[in-house]
Parts: structure tokens; C-alpha cells; sequence
């Protein structure tokens, strides 16, 4: 098992609009902090896992590259870091092509909704040009969340297939499965070749999951999907009961069921391989 999608939040580094709807959702002494020694435990029965930083100053999430860069370094055939550039800073290129060369680190973490950007715009595909050209993968969250001040209508996963038709070798992982465009991300990862998407934060809402999967299934795309637990929002281990009793709700029913090979199949991945990682 590899979790493919899992944060550090140092302290300080989550504040603003990020904290402030959160805790509007939690309560006011809602605090997020996940440091390198609750990651690792996270991934202590897993055979690895995805780290990744996050540069989105707009919704006030500021996790530096060089956090992760220096805590996956300490584990480097278990960890993989993923660089995050804000698309809206000047010279993103360059920061992320610095963070790959001289960090170490192994793909890039972009989020729309919580960096305010629209991906479909010409003015970021230098961003997308430099990921393919240092054959490293991206992780979307193409998707929604909380944050009123976020770009919802930048979040759809249609927005990334101009993307991987001009880049078709660049590898792109849609985190989520682009909730709530399920059966858009589907669509999507299935016409291009080199697009993922991943299962974290999906089991919180069983009908959800299950429709999902069921979908995946019916469209043959199930080879793509990709073990991830979002961590610190889910553990590993939740994340792979949640997989593993995905039949729970047709008991007693007529609905279809996800075939066992399919949910082993997503548990045993070897999502290193698949996306070139090193």
C-alpha cells in the first residue's frame, strides 16, 4: 500500500481564509498541525507516500518546499516530496524547476481553488511546460472545498484536458476524484493516457465513494485510480477500511458491486512506477 496524497502543516503555516472557515466548520479551537513525526506514523504500514507542500497564499496556506524537501530527505526510498508554486507568482517556472533540482523534490501540488488561478490560461502553461520537460507529475485538486474565497468555477476537472492534450507525456493525478465531478473526472482520465486520479478524503461520504466506484468500474478506468489518504484529514488506515468495506451498502440490495480484484488492485498499486517517480 502506497499513499499516494498526504500534507505536512507546520505550525503557523495554515492561517487566513483557510483557518478562518475552517474553524467556522470545526469550532473555534479547530488548529491544524501535522508535523513530519504524525506523517510518518501515517505511513509506517504503508511502503511509502507522497508528501506534499502547498504555496496558496490567497486562501492562507503557506507550507514551504523546503519543509518537505528536508523531511522526506531523511527517508528517500520511502517518501516522495511534491514541490508546490503559487501560478501566480512571477517566474513559477523557475521556482519549481529550483525546487526539483536543488531540493530534490519529485512532482508538483497545484490547487486551483486554494491558489486562485484558472488552469486553462495560457499565462500558466510555461508552469505546465517545465513540469513535462523535468518529467515530473502534477497533483490536482480539481475539485471543491469550504474556503468561500476560493475559485470554485477554476475547480472543474474539464478544465485540465486542454492541459493533457498539449502535454500528453506530462502525468497528472486528479486528487478526490474531482468531487463533486465525479463523473466528470472519470470522463476525463479515461480519453487521456497519462492522467490518474486518487480515492483521499473519499470515504467520509460513503454514497459518494461507492457511486464513484461503481462508475469507475462501469467505465473501465479502475487501473487508474490511485491509493491516497489525504492525511491529516484521514489516516492511511481509514482510508483503506473505508476501500475495503465499499460493498457494505449493497447488502441486502440489487445494486452492483466493486469486484475484489478491482479494491486489491487500487491497495497494492505501485504508484512510484506508474508515475516515474525518483
Amino acid at each position: 500500500m502506497f499513499d499516494c496524497h498526504t500534507h505536512l502543516f507546520g505550525p503557523g503555516q495554515v492561517d487566513g481564509p483557510f483557518m478562518a472557515a475552517a474553524r467556522s466548520a470545526w469550532g473555534d479551537q479547530f488548529e491544524l498541525v501535522a508535523e513530519p513525526a504524525d506523517n510518518l506514523e501515517n505511513a509506517k504500514n504503508a511502503a511509502g507516500a507522497i508528501v506534499l507542500a502547498f504555496d496558496a497564499p490567497a486562501t492562507g496556506v503557506q507550507v514551504p518546499n523546503e519543509y518537505v524537501a528536508e523531511y522526506v530527505s531523511r527517508h528517500p526510498t520511502r517518501l516522495f516530496g511534491f514541490a508546490s508554486v503559487d501560478p501566480n507568482r512571477p517566474g513559477a517556472a523557475g521556482l519549481l524547476e529550483r525546487a526539483i533540482r536543488e531540493l530534490k523534490l519529485s512532482g508538483l501540488k497545484l490547487g486551483p481553488i486554494y491558489q486562485n488561478f484558472y488552469p486553462d490560461r495560457q499565462e500558466h502553461w510555461e508552469l505546465y511546460a517545465r513540469a513535462n520537460a523535468l518529467k515530473i507529475p502534477i497533483l490536482w485538486h480539481q475539485g471543491t472545498s469550504f474556503i468561500p474565497e476560493g475559485f470554485l468555477d477554476a475547480s472543474r476537472p474539464a478544465a485540465l484536458d486542454p492541459i493533457a492534450r498539449a502535454f500528453p507525456e506530462l502525468k497528472m493525478i486528479i486528487a478526490h476524484m474531482g468531487h463533486p465531478w465525479v463523473e466528470e473526472c472519470i470522463a476525463v482520465v479515461r480519453k487521456n493516457k497519462n492522467m490518474y486520479m486518487d480515492i483521499s478524503a473519499l470515504g467520509a461520504r460513503p454514497w459518494q465513494f461507492y457511486n464513484a466506484m461503481v462508475l469507475a468500474h462501469e467505465y473501465k478506468v479502475t487501473h487508474k485510480i490511485l491509493f491516497g489518504s489525504d492525511f491529516p484529514f484521514f489516516t492511511a488506515e481509514q482510508t483503506a477500511e473505508h476501500l475495503m468495506g465499499i460493498n457494505r451498502l449493497t447488502e441486502g440490495t440489487a445494486l452492483p458491486r466493486v469486484p475484489e480484484d478491482v479494491v486489491e488492485g487500487i491497495i497494492h498499486r505501485n504508484t512510484p512506477e506508474l508515475l516515474g517517480l525518483r
